[in-house]
């Protein structure tokens, strides 16, 4: 399972950073939700994942740590308002310079 997990956050950060490095704002907007994904489950990961865990703790049971949890919850709501906000910047300089290159210059 750990390694599935690794891998998949190994390919959503490096699909993520090539996304970033395109010279559209279409593409470096996903590449940036990509890369903020790769984060969430790295930290989602990072709290021991456990199989067959009870929700209450009881004694001498083991549990999942709920600060990684807590900060992936809150990092998807911060996710999301990052992403409408460079969608709406994105947006805003392709009707303003008629193009969605990141260099203007080189667009036209």
């Amino acid at each position: 399972m750990e390694a599935l997990l690794a891998t998949a956050v190994g390919i959503l950060a490096g699909c993520g950073v090539f996304l970033i490095l395109r010279a559209r704002t279409f593409p470096v907007l996903l590449g940036l939700t990509l890369l903020s994904y790769a984060v969430n489950l790295f930290l989602f990961a990072s709290g021991r994942l456990r199989l067959d865990a009870p929700p209450l703790i009881g004694s001498g049971a083991s549990y999942a740590d709920p600060l990684p949890q807590a900060l992936v919850l809150t990092a998807i709501v911060i996710g999301f308002g990052m992403t409408a906000y460079l969608a709406m910047l994105a947006l805003r300089g392709l009707s303003e310079s008629g193009c969605d290159h990141i260099d203007v210059d080189q667009g036209r």
